[in-house]
């Protein structure tokens, strides 16, 4: 039988250089907080317990994860080994293995995770497993000096020696241990460094003194980047939705210029969707299969079922719903509108709290006057109903079925089955009146210019 898991996730940094009202490890990658990437990965290993070590902006924090994890405060910040140390309340009476995580370090897989957690319990038992990978560009990273899969000596790049630092194996700060073991070492960590601060790293030296092994496990460096300026987090992004257009096309989606096309963390696709340029999917999106979607059209918080058609130049706003073979064109914008099967709204339209029956047909220029400055109204539109173009729709106001609207119709109050219900003025004609007033506006202007 395997043993518990618990997660302890650092993110008690200031992040000034995100320059942010906003705490750095909400920042979103994908219409997500970097946090919540990390924390879902996490999910998936069925911890027991998982603690978040916060600092700066700790309100935030909590209001995010909504109680699905245990919160300590850092305060002093003395460094990461002092941070770790702040979970220990929060672990009490717990006897498994702890892996040590990162908030601004977003996209380590489960796997990656679940390969620490099972170098721990190899027969040679570590006291810690140090997750490792090797840079481009080494920069100020801390080095893992090796031999085989064991680790010799941990070392921050400003303690280093210059044979240190030749090292390319870096320290990604992820660790794991079994909470018996972490605890007890870090209550020996001191801070007899350049910075004065208690290093996690320290630990594995301390456990080599021992005489306890300690083991590195390699990722690639992609898995473990780490986020703290807005430079790395549109890196971040653009990386991350890379990944997510190659798995879209992988899925059997087309994408007409795959670099214009932006997903969220929850976009779902289905087979044969083709998708324009100059798209983005905001969360909440759901699309079946056999759709297509035309170029810069913008869709969020919306389900679009087989067969439809979207854009171009449409949005899609939270609450949409299209059935199957419904058209939404171009400049139309839709919001908590539900379309039924072959319903169609193909120009210069806006659709706001309303439903709108199979095979309606929606005329440019219609609006559903949903809004009077307090309350929002709701919209009822029946099957094959014909809306007018240029027709307002004044709700509370139902459409019955087959009813039509004429163009041009301020519609307030509700039209039955089968009506035809026309709102206009009536037409005054005054013959020759529009010739006499061009000769005397012509003459008028004439007179100024002498």
């Amino acid at each position: 039988m395997s043993n518990p898991i618990a997660a302890i996730v650092l993110a008690a940094g200031k992040g000034t250089r995100m320059k942010s009202d906003l705490h750095k490890v909400l920042h979103p990658i994908g219409g997500r907080p970097m946090l919540l990437h990390l924390m879902a990965s996490v999910d998936a290993l069925s911890p027991a317990k998982k603690v978040v070590v916060v600092g700066d902006k700790a309100d935030q924090l909590e209001a995010a994860l909504g109680g699905t994890a245990d919160l300590t405060v850092q305060d002093p910040q003395l460094g990461t080994g002092h941070a770790v140390q702040q979970a220990e309340t929060a672990l009490a009476g717990f006897d498994g293995d702890v892996l040590i995580l990162y908030g601004d370090v977003p996209f380590v897989p489960a796997a990656t995770m679940q390969t620490m957690i099972d170098r721990l319990g190899a027969a040679d038992a570590p006291a810690v497993v140090v997750l490792a990978f090797e840079p481009a560009d080494p920069l100020q990273y801390g080095r893992v000096i090796t031999d085989g899969d064991r680790v010799v000596k941990m070392v921050e790049h400003k303690d280093a020696t210059d044979a240190e630092r030749a090292v390319r194996l870096c320290n990604s700060g992820l660790m794991a241990a079994k909470a018996r073991d972490l605890f007890a070492l870090l209550a020996r960590v001191t801070d007899d460094n350049a910075a004065k601060e208690f290093y996690l790293v320290d630990i594995v030296n301390i456990a080599n003194a021992d005489g306890r092994s300690c083991a590195v496990v390699k990722t690639d460096a992609d898995d473990v980047a780490g986020i703290n300026s807005r430079a790395e987090l549109a890196a971040a992004e653009a990386q991350w939705q890379a990944f997510k257009r190659d798995e879209a096309m992988a899925g059997g989606a087309s994408l007409r210029a795959p670099d214009t096309v932006w997903f969220s963390w929850d976009t779902e696709l289905g087979r044969d969707v083709t998708i324009e340029p100059n798209v983005f999917f905001g969360p909440g999106v759901k699309v079946a299969d056999n759709v297509t979607i035309r170029a810069n059209s913008h869709i969020e918080g919306a389900t679009i079922a087989s067969g439809c058609e979207v854009g171009p130049f449409a949005r899609l706003r939270l609450g949409t719903i299209l059935g199957e073979k419904a058209k939404i064109g171009n400049f139309v914008e839709t919001k908590k509108a539900v379309l039924g099967k072959g319903a169609k709204a193909n120009h210069l339209t806006y659709l706001g709290d309303v439903t709108v029956g199979a095979g309606a047909n929606i005329g440019a220029g219609t609006i559903t006057c949903n809004y009077d400055g307090y309350f929002k109204y709701q919209t009822v539109i029946g099957e094959n109903a014909f809306i007018g173009s240029n027709s307002a729709l004044i709700a509370p106001v139902t459409i019955g079925r087959d009813a039509i609207v004429a163009a041009g119709s301020a519609v307030s109050r509700d039209v039955a089955a089968g009506d035809l219900r026309m709102v206009r003025a009536e037409q005054l004609v005054k013959p020759g009146w529009a010739d006499r007033f061009h000769d005397t506006m012509r003459k008028k202007k004439a007179a100024e210019k002498k």
